[in-house]
């Protein structure tokens, strides 16, 4: 596709405007619904800047940790930002980041994880469609009706039809949205809407991988995603099974 679409004299790159877009739409979802949950506003706030500054260092340190023995043959990767940035790094850092955040607020962490999550995946619906326009993410090689073929891209081969795995992707993500926003209106204990997204997204990733061509570093038969879903996984069942009987045993 055309990652840099032209309308008169200015230039929108879209992978970077889908991201933008992302992100406010998120943090406008989450305004409303902290607000309808007397959610304190500047701790929304704090989470989403500090959620991107972590995110930005997780999803590059985890790229990082991939593509190690590369660098050690080709230290420039270390400087070569056109690229090397990891979905789940960004996850992980976000989350890490916003927990400290929290500790230093001294504010109850959970309450806005639940919050933030079904915007997370919004946000990432959008990102994926960046991934569409840049041609990143690229699936295999198909002869099938639904497949595309990239003309211009940086990253996906030219002139080959492709699995479209960024729409995929991104309609999962906007599908798990929807999904999490439903299962939040059944109030249900809190860290559940938090774990049921990183249930879908881990599971839908595992999947999804299984689809994708371009390389992502592997751990056997596995990729890197597809081990670190597993543990996404195991962490969702952690938040939705054993978090709640642990805060039951303590108020007894």
């Amino acid at each position: 596709m055309f990652n840099d679409i032209k309308i008169g004299p200015v230039t929108f790159h879209m992978y970077g405007l889908m991201i933008a877009i992302g992100f406010m739409a998120a943090l406008l979802m989450c305004l409303k619904r902290g607000k309808k949950r007397a959610l304190d506003e500047d701790i929304i706030y704090g989470i989403f800047f500090c959620a991107i500054i972590g995110g930005m260092v997780g999803c590059r340190l985890l790229y990082y940790i991939v593509e190690l023995p590369q660098i050690i043959e080709d230290p420039s990767i270390l400087w070569n930002f056109k690229n090397g940035y990891v979905v789940y790094g960004g996850i992980i850092g976000g989350v890490l980041s916003s927990m400290v955040y929290c500790r230093v607020k001294k504010v109850r962490f959970l309450p806005y994880f639940d919050l933030v999550m079904p915007s997370v995946s919004f946000a990432q619906g959008f990102g994926r469609l960046g991934c569409f326009f840049a041609g990143c993410c690229y699936g295999r090689e198909t002869d099938a009706w639904y497949g595309i073929t990239f003309s211009h891209s940086d990253f996906a081969p030219n002139g080959v039809k492709l699995i479209p795995t960024q729409l995929i992707s991104s309609a999962g993500d906007f599908l798990f949205c929807i999904l999490l926003l439903l299962y939040a209106k059944k109030e249900p204990k809190e860290g559940r809407v938090a774990a049921a997204y990183l249930l879908l997204y881990g599971v839908g990733r595992f999947v999804i991988e299984f689809l994708r061509d371009d390389y992502r570093g592997s751990v056997g038969v596995l990729s890197t995603s597809q081990l670190i879903s597993i543990g996404i996984v195991a962490a969702s069942i952690f938040l939705y099974v054993v978090l709640p009987r642990m805060k039951k045993k303590e108020e007894n």
